[in-house]
């Protein structure tokens, strides 16, 4: 059977990324959206790509329209994207509630609908599911009692629960990916955006403070995105959530590597003191196991990789400058 993808939330950076992964091997791509905003895609995605992609317009909070929208493109498999960020869902937690927990239960129920056709559901899940850890403490697996301190985080864990009901209710197979500072070009909106906003600043010359400091785990995006298309295509039975691990380091690390990797970085970016209130190190052997090799793309390289992309954006007229 062709693989035929819908993804909810696609004009976000990670789904710009995973759209640009999948229509480089030829496959088509529906995006279901509030509205087209591809200002984020058309950053990443290369013009011939284009005729690939389609949007369906919708609200992910709506079952019915999520379901026609499963219809309309023959969807076999289901990449649920669609969420509001923890600065919303803090002060609008009923909002927050609608998008991120009643969105996913519409994509599952369209994958319950639809079972004869849709083969997966993989979904955005967050390291936010886990709240603070001694640093004394190690590694953090998957399968440690989750505590978060957000509603965000609430949300996901609500999620991952859920999407194991399904399974054992309907044995809809899915897979959960708890990604943390995701970074790279298209990053703009959401908590941990400032790594990313410190890069292109920079790039246009000008300072930039990133609010908080501590330790957290910075993922390149093009790794990312590797794997949740590896979640898509990978033989895989069952509902299992995963950490994502990328290159665990403090902000004044991360300062210190973008000095060394672009030298006019130097005295430009500076950070504060707060530690996120997530668990930075955790565990990703069992996502090795089940959907590896995962790529890590080492810190330095992430940011010159980064750097350049902006820099060409920059010389092209084409950065928006709107979110520093």
């Amino acid at each position: 059977m062709e693989t035929r993808v819908l993804m909810t939330g696609g004009f976000g950076c990670i789904g710009a990324w995973i759209t640009r992964k999948l229509v480089e091997t030829g496959r088509e791509v529906w995006i279901f959206d509030l509205k087209e905003d591809t200002h984020r895609l058309d950053l990443v995605l290369e013009p011939e790509h284009r005729p690939l992609v389609h949007f369906i317009p919708g609200d992910v909070s709506d079952a019915d329209t999520v379901l026609r929208a499963v219809d309309d493109c023959g969807a076999t498999h289901l990449l649920h994207l669609a969420g509001l960020q923890t600065p919303t869902c803090r002060t609008q937690p009923i909002l927050g509630a609608r998008v991120n927990v009643i969105g996913t239960l519409a994509v599952f129920e369209a994958a319950v609908a639809r079972k004869d056709r849709v083969q997966r559901v993989v979904y955005a899940s967050s390291a936010a599911v886990h709240g603070p850890a001694d640093p004394a403490s190690g590694r953090i697996g998957d399968a440690v009692r989750l505590s978060p301190v957000t509603h965000y985080g609430a949300y996901k864990v609500c999620n991952e629960l859920n999407a194991r009901v399904y399974w054992l209710d309907h044995g809809v197979t899915s897979v959960g990916l708890r990604p943390w500072t995701v970074y790279g070009v298209g990053r703009d909106f959401g908590m941990t955006s400032e790594p990313t906003k410190a890069i292109k600043s920079v790039a246009v010359g000008r300072p930039y403070r990133i609010s908080y400091g501590g330790r957290q785990d910075l993922q390149y995006v093009g790794d990312v995105a590797e794997t949740f298309v590896r979640a898509l295509d990978r033989p895989f039975e069952g509902a299992d959530a995963f950490n994502l691990a990328g290159a665990v380091e403090t902000i004044e690390s991360f300062v210190a590597a973008f000095g060394q990797v672009v030298p006019e970085a130097r005295g430009l970016v500076t950070h504060g003191d707060r530690q996120l209130p997530i668990a930075a190190d955790l565990d990703d052997r069992r996502l090795q196991e089940r959907l590896g090799p995962i790529p890590t793309t080492p810190l330095k390289e992430g940011i010159a990789e980064t750097y350049r992309r902006f820099i060409a954006l920059r010389d092209q007229g084409r950065l928006d400058l709107s979110d520093l």
